[in-house]
């Protein structure tokens, strides 16, 4: 079955996401201390920086070696992207919305940070498999 190249750009995204986030989460994890105390700033800054670089590169890679549609959009495309963005947008909501109480309860920067990072992550994840299942099984514009 053909892909198309919106759909290879989702699965860049879903798998970027979960790979990064997972390093981050095990290095911050390897590192002695209780999690609050732990320096978490640049592995964060880190991982983040390298899922944009990886994702830019893999998504040149693939415009490279599977270059059919790869400046094109049609409609469904079109609307599949905005479908999953709105799907993934509720996650960064909640991620505000929790950095702002856990701001106001006076946490730790760590769990701030993190929540808003997390969110982010479930964002991406949560759009792109409601790209990918759009893809897959259908789409029906409400």
């Amino acid at each position: 079955m053909n892909m198309a190249f919106e759909e290879k750009r989702a699965w860049v995204m879903l798998v970027v996401s979960i790979l990064g986030y997972g390093v981050y989460v095990a290095v911050v994890l390897a590192r002695d201390g209780a999690l609050a105390d732990v320096d978490y700033a640049a592995p964060m800054l880190w991982s983040i920086g390298a899922a944009i670089v990886v994702s830019i590169v893999l998504n040149i890679l693939i415009s490279i070696v599977a270059p059919e549609g790869a400046n094109e959009k049609d409609q469904r495309d079109r609307e599949i992207g905005r479908f999953g963005d709105y799907i993934g947008q509720s996650f960064v909501v909640i991620g505000g919305v929790s950095a702002l109480l856990m701001a106001l309860a006076e946490w730790d920067y760590f769990w701030i940070a993190n929540a808003v990072y997390l969110a982010f992550v479930l964002s991406a994840v949560l759009g792109s498999v409601a790209k990918l299942f759009a893809y897959r099984r259908g789409f029906q514009p409400w």
